[in-house]
This record gives C-alpha cells, structure tokens and sequence, in this order.
C-alpha cells in the first residue's frame, strides 16, 4: 500500500462556470468535466491525503463586471468588452463613481504591464451566496463522502472577494492591493501544496483560473519537481473565445515539464 501523499487543487468547481442553465459564465464541457473530478474523488478515496478547493467569491460591485463602468452615454460595457488603460485615460471607459477613476487607471495600466490578460469585462457570476457560486452538485457530493469517509477536511479557498482587483489565480491577484494582504502571495497555501508528493490540478476555467495558478505555483515550485504537479486535461475547458489561449497554456506546461494526464490514468 503506497504512503506518498497525493492532494487534488480543484479550481472553481462552481455551477456558474457549468454548463447549465441560468449559468452566468458557462464552459462548455464543465458539467462532464467536473463528473469525472467526482469519480476521481470517489475512486482514490482514501489514497487522496488533502483536498483544496477555490471558490470564485464576488459581489456585484467588482472591477471586472459591468455595473462599475460606464460610457459617454452612460451605459454599462456589455459583458466580453475589453477595455484598455488608453480607452480609460481618454474617458472612452469611465467608471460610474468619479472618485475611483484614478485608480481604475492605475488598476487597468498595471494588469496591461504585467502580460497576462485585458481587463475583460465578465458577467456578474459567483456571487456570494447564490446558486452560482456554490460547487456542482456531483463534486459537493464526493467531496462531503471523502470528508465523511476518511475524517478529513476539505480546504476551501476563496478568492475575488477585492472589488478593486482581477483574483484569477488562487495564489495571488493579478494586481497587488496595498491594502489587502489577501491579494498578495499565499505563501500558506503554497507550503501545503508542496507537502504533496503528487498535486492533481483539474478545474475551471483551463485558459484562465487554472493557467493563472498553474502559471504562479510554477515560480514556486521546485524545478526538479515538476513531474510532481499533474493536469488533468480532461477537467478542464477554455471559457469560448478563449481556446486559443488554453491550448498555448497546454503547451506551455507540457514544455516545463508538467504531467498532462486523464482523470482515469493511475496515479
């Protein structure tokens, strides 16, 4: 009987990011892709030590929804708008509230200096509370029978709570608050996550959520290691439009050395 601690990061398992109906942000594929996180579940069973679970927490006033921003006319940009730090400098995108225009500014330049993404404008999704931010309901089951079966606790992670900044990755913000040490490196999490001699990472969205945090734990990881950290390619979808990005994110961890494996392979 092997002894080596294996830990899932599941990201975002949340039925806003299913598709269902009255989903704010459906990927499709989600659905069967989170069923077969909950067989995975069910299957290692008392093989899995650690269980870690992101929750995508926002409320509705968030720099990255609609309401917060306005046009000339006055109306709200519709959700997959990207707006640029020159669209806001030259007021083609204001916010509503004249008081954080500065800073939406600063926000916007510093997430376009650092690479990774626009400041897209999302639906209103995850909100704290409602049926969208809770988890699937076959992973909510096989999470509850693993808890209840092996005596352990699932950690649940939340993130997005800064109205102020982009949380995409469950290691840190896309842009530092000052303010808020949740926004900044979570040196926690990151400790545990490397007690694991092999970390399952499956979730929603692969070209978002999941290359963001993939992409950070990388910077702290030991290069040597790599092999340890395993995706589970067939847990994780693009949000549409997005495929592009998710499969230069394959490559890019196949490249680094990353497994790339099937919920079903033996581990």
């Amino acid at each position: 009987m092997s002894h080596a601690k294996l830990q899932l990061l599941l990201i975002d398992p949340q039925n806003d990011f299913c598709d269902l109906p009255g989903a704010a942000l459906p990927v499709p594929g989600a659905v069967a892709g989170l069923q077969r996180v909950a067989a995975l579940i069910e299957r290692l069973g008392p093989r899995l030590t650690a269980v870690h679970v992101t929750l995508d927490s926002h409320q509705p006033l968030h720099i990255a929804h609609p309401h917060g921003w306005q046009d000339a006319a006055g109306q709200p940009p519709a959700p997959f708008t990207q707006i640029s730090a020159g669209e806001v400098a030259d007021g083609r995108w204001q916010t509503r509230e004249p008081s954080e225009r500065a800073r939406a500014l600063a926000y916007v330049q510093a997430l376009e200096a650092g690479g990774r993404y626009r400041l897209v404008i999302w639906p209103e999704h995850c909100l704290v509370g409602g049926w969208g931010h809770g988890v699937q309901e076959d992973v909510h089951q096989a999470l509850n029978a693993w808890g209840r079966e092996q005596g352990r606790l699932v950690e649940f992670i939340a993130k997005g709570g800064n109205p102020h900044t982009e949380h995409y990755s469950a290691l840190r913000a896309e842009v530092l608050d000052p303010a808020d040490p949740g926004t900044a490196v979570d040196a926690g999490l990151i400790a545990r996550l490397q007690t694991a001699d092999t970390l399952l990472v499956a979730g929603e969205a692969l070209s978002h959520c999941v290359a963001s945090t993939l992409r950070d734990l990388l910077e702290f990881w030991p290069v040597e290691r790599r092999q340890d950290l395993v995706l589970l390619t067939d847990c994780s979808h693009s949000v549409p439009g997005f495929e592009a990005q998710g499969e230069a994110f394959l490559a890019e961890m196949r490249a680094a050395g990353i497994r790339l494996a099937a919920s079903t392979d033996e581990f």
